[in-house]
């Protein structure tokens, strides 16, 4: 399953263009002798994520449905610690294969994968979007935190990032499923930050505005179209790059942000001030 926070970015103003992404730079060593999980890692976000932390010096468990992304991903990067596993983790056997793969330590977790839900109203949406969205955007992050937590615990020390959305901080950027599986997905990030801050783990969450990830958002709803549309095109920033979020998410995952806990970090361009 591919990221897509940037999905809204689908019905920005047509002539946004990616912004220059600054964020190129990584930090040599910074999680060296960490091992890190990340989800949707074969595009978008994840990969640029997934590609950064090893950069960093973090052994990699890339998690990624596709396994044709992974495998592209490993061609590409061979001379970096990524440990590719094609995996569901709506499941209860691609959580498995995961924490198989991460040997027994992961330091840092960032939940990534995520799919739209059509922009599809609460009078509109079907059982089957619901269902599917809340699973991929809710339930699979919080059956990895609760896999990878215990870990961290013993350790006394972990850091875990869950990618939300604009569609976290407003009723606004997506449809009725979207919005309910990103507004949770904050409310999973906060317990565990208040849950665990005496046991040395942090959480915290990002909300990306439009990220340039390729990713389509269709709007499958007239009424979204004509409530929705015209709000996006009147605030939505141009996209940013999928590193500019890599660069966001393993701040916060590093020492580096060692004091920052349960927060919801806005990494949208200036989009949450509006």
């Amino acid at each position: 399953m591919g990221e897509d926070a940037s999905a809204t970015g689908a019905v920005g103003p047509p002539e946004a263009q990616p912004a220059a992404s600054p964020a190129a730079g990584w930090t040599p060593g910074r999680f060296e002798g960490r091992t890190a999980v990340v989800t949707g890692a074969g595009s978008g976000i994840g990969r640029a994520t997934a590609v950064r932390l090893a950069r960093e010096g973090a052994r990699v468990v890339a998690v990624e449905l596709l396994a044709d992304r992974l495998d592209a991903l490993v061609a590409e990067h061979g001379d970096l610690d990524l440990v590719p596993v094609a995996a569901d983790v709506t499941t209860t056997e691609g959580v498995d294969a995961v924490v198989a793969a991460a040997a027994g330590r992961v330091d840092a977790l960032a939940n990534v994968a995520g799919i739209m839900d059509g922009f599809l109203p609460p009078a509109e949406v079907d059982d089957a979007t619901w269902d599917r969205v809340l699973a991929v955007n809710l339930t699979a992050p919080m059956r990895l935190c609760r896999a990878v937590l215990p870990g961290m615990v013993g350790a006394g020390a972990g850091a875990v990032v869950n990618v939300a959305s604009e569609a976290a901080l407003r009723g606004s950027a997506a449809g009725a499923a979207y919005t309910a599986s990103k507004h949770g997905l904050v409310g999973l990030t906060k317990n565990i930050a208040v849950m665990h801050r005496a046991q040395g783990v942090r959480a915290n969450a990002v909300a990306p505005g439009p990220v340039a990830t390729g990713i389509d958002a269709p709007m499958r709803s007239a009424q979204a179209a004509g409530v929705v549309g015209p709000l996006l095109q009147a605030v939505l920033t141009a996209p940013a790059q999928a590193e500019d979020l890599a660069a966001s998410i393993c701040w916060l995952l590093s020492d580096d942000a060692a004091n920052v806990n349960g927060v919801v970090l806005a990494s949208d361009g200036g989009w949450s001030a509006v």
